[in-house]
């Protein structure tokens, strides 16, 4: 008994178990604090920048890793170039714009102006009526855009939302249904195509009323 109780009371003893893992969770074991090989060896490893991008000593299979290679890294190592929208772009023969946006109407007083200076001009004007909860007169629109690029500037495009305008303005032009693509010329109304079906017939169809009125 009295040997036990020396053993307890020995310095050493206390202090080997002041070195055992405690399985209290406020106190984590020594291996859990340690980080793993595998965490030291990806936190180690250098990230490549856009100068090293192209050199041997990266593997290319690591390179092509989006999360090492940002985008303007990848098109400087890459050489690749950019490459502008659509919109952008200018058509084959290089001479104008692929699209040309529609000039909103937003009054009547600004609507007669528009077909006054047109009967001056001895020009056509193309009027779309549409409205913003209309989805086929939001996919009508840029095609209605790329179409009028053929016809600039010899004739005019112009769009008008009939929730933006008096409704008198509306009743005037006639308009039964959305979207309908007008013809005006000489102060009066010479055609319309109603867009009741896919808008790349309606653009075929508004193309075939510019070429028969000219």
């Amino acid at each position: 008994m009295t040997e036990s109780l020396l053993l307890s009371s020995s310095p050493f003893t206390a202090a080997s178990r002041s070195l055992r893992p405690s399985s209290s969770p406020c106190c984590p074991s020594p291996r859990s604090v340690l980080p793993s090989r595998r965490r030291l060896e990806t936190t180690s490893r250098p990230l490549p920048s856009a100068s090293t991008a192209g050199s041997s000593i990266y593997p290319a299979s690591w390179l092509r890793t989006p999360s090492f290679v940002s985008a303007a890294g990848a098109a400087a190592w890459s050489g690749v170039e950019e490459v502008p929208p659509p919109e952008d772009r200018l058509d084959d023969g290089g001479d104008g714009p692929s699209s040309v946006e529609l000039v909103p109407i937003l009054s009547e007083a600004q609507f007669d102006r528009v077909i006054a200076e047109a009967q001056q001009l001895d020009e056509s004007v193309i009027v779309l009526w549409m409205a913003n909860w209309c989805r086929k007169c939001i996919y009508l629109k840029p095609k209605l855009e790329k179409l009028a690029a053929d016809y600039y500037p010899r004739i005019r495009f112009y769009c008008v939302d009939v929730n933006a305008v008096p409704q008198r303005l509306v009743t005037r032009a006639e308009i039964a249904k959305m979207p309908t693509v007008q013809l005006w010329k000489d102060s009066k109304k010479q055609d319309e195509v109603i867009g009741g079906h896919k808008a790349w017939l309606v653009v075929d169809d508004v193309r075939k009323m510019i070429e028969n009125e000219d």
